[in-house]
């Protein structure tokens, strides 16, 4: 086995926890759906503003949701292609989105692109060194 198959592995593990969790705080954001659906339908008051603000807080909640769930999807894919050693540039594009998600994403992300500069990992992916 050699050292660098070694690290793709690890970074292959590292991605599908991140692609666990982000698919698992995914569903935070159903809460606001739920809220907002919950404001929209409230009858108590004849105001438009509720009905606005519902909307608001339902198309939040679901930008979130989706975004999380486009996210964590993204992430195993990397997963998966890490594991079968092809699709360099969409591992390196979501190494790169991955620095922009919190302190978890900028350590994975950046050890990630470490990692893919390296001239046996691009060897591997069957990229010019």
């Amino acid at each position: 086995m050699q050292p660098e198959e070694h690290n793709l592995r690890i970074f292959k593990i590292l991605y599908i926890i991140k692609g666990i969790l982000i698919l698992a705080f995914s569903l935070i954001p159903l809460f606001y759906i739920f809220l907002g659906v919950y404001i929209f339908n409230e009858n108590n008051t004849p105001q438009e503003n509720s009905q606005l603000g519902g909307a608001i807080v339902m198309f939040i909640g679901i930008a979130l949701f989706l975004f999380f769930l486009a996210m964590g999807i993204l992430t195993l894919l990397a997963a998966k292609y890490l594991g079968e050693q092809r699709n360099y540039d969409f591992i390196f594009v979501i190494a790169i989105i991955n620095c922009l998600t919190g302190i978890l994403g900028i350590i994975l992300g950046i050890f990630t692109i470490l990692e893919l500069n390296k001239a046996q990992v691009k060897r591997l992916f069957g990229k010019p060194a």
